[in-house]
């Protein structure tokens, strides 16, 4: 059956969607801009003549950012990061979450909930950190990034609301009569009946790890240990560098050498992030599917 639709009605689609498709090309644009800047000659990129369509193709600057070991290596410490730390968060949020989901709840889980929710809004601050850090025999570690961060409680609130609402108290009852343990019921009830949820918080975690950089900047000096975002943060500061370099003072030929550094320098910008992006980019169209269904747990009763 075709519902009617008047006049006003289809006015306000046609408005809708021109606003929608306004917003999708804000959206788009800078990620559009960004792959052309990369594929562009470096010296049109410097020169800000690149908007819509490549000037001069050129894949110098990956080449350049593949031909250097720094980039390697912080690659392969972010992916390191980035697994490890997930599977930490996850074995932390997911057990945690289940203790203060199952009925009855176990002594004193008032005051370990108000703990818990205290470290959400009170700190000790960057120099206590420093020091408690330090303290820990963590500073200058890998376990430095990974550690401190171990559990979130805010996504295991998430987590213990999801496994309230979707899981019935009945499964857990008729386990404990079969005679199942507590680890048995996290592991062969919960987590299989998890799927969305667990989707969602690895992703979370996942692209937190891989974004993150700040911790590094101040608790690793090692650059072996160091994740691939400080390698990108070094590429931007060498750029502003040779921005500010006085020319007056160099000869022709040095000048020239420079302002071609120059040039690559901003073209290697774009292209390093794709490079860093690309994980991202190829592990979520697998989880979109869960993303969805893990975000709207909750939205519709019934």
């Amino acid at each position: 059956m075709q519902l009617f639709r008047s006049k006003w009605d289809k006015v306000v689609n046609i408005v809708n969607i021109a606003i929608l498709a306004l917003f999708l090309i804000v959206e788009l644009y800078p990620l559009y801009f960004t792959l052309i800047a990369s594929i562009s000659d470096p010296y049109q990129v410097s020169l800000n003549n690149v908007t819509l369509i490549p000037n001069g193709f050129s894949l110098e600057s990956y080449k350049e950012v593949f031909s250097d070991q720094g980039i390697w290596i912080g690659y392969a410490n972010s992916l390191f990061y980035a697994v490890t730390g997930t599977l930490i968060n996850l074995a932390f949020t997911l057990s945690c979450a289940f203790c203060f989901a199952r009925k009855p709840a176990f002594k004193g889980k008032g005051i370990v909930t108000g703990l818990l929710v205290f470290t959400m809004y009170f700190g000790g601050g960057l120099v206590p950190s420093y020091l408690l850090i330090r303290q820990m025999g963590l500073l200058d570690t890998r376990w430095v990034l990974i550690l401190p961060g171990a559990l979130s409680v805010y996504n295991m609130i998430i987590v213990r609301t999801f496994y309230q609402t979707t899981i019935p108290d009945a499964l857990y009852e008729s386990a404990r009569i079969d005679g199942c343990t507590d680890i048995g019921m996290l592991l062969r009830i919960t987590l299989p009946l998890s799927k969305p949820i667990i989707a969602v918080m690895t992703l979370f975690f996942a692209v937190g790890h891989w974004n993150s950089y700040f911790g590094a900047l101040i608790y690793v000096t090692d650059v072996s240990k160091q994740p691939l975002q400080l390698v990108l943060r070094r590429i931007l500061i060498l750029d502003d560098v040779l921005s500010e370099l006085s020319l007056g003072s160099f000869s022709a030929e040095a000048m020239k050498d420079m302002v071609q550094k120059q040039a690559l320098a901003v073209s290697m910008k774009y292209a390093v992030i794709y490079v860093a992006s690309l994980p991202l980019l190829i592990a979520y169209p697998f989880v979109q599917k869960h993303f969805v269904k893990g975000i709207m747990v909750g939205a519709v009763k019934g």
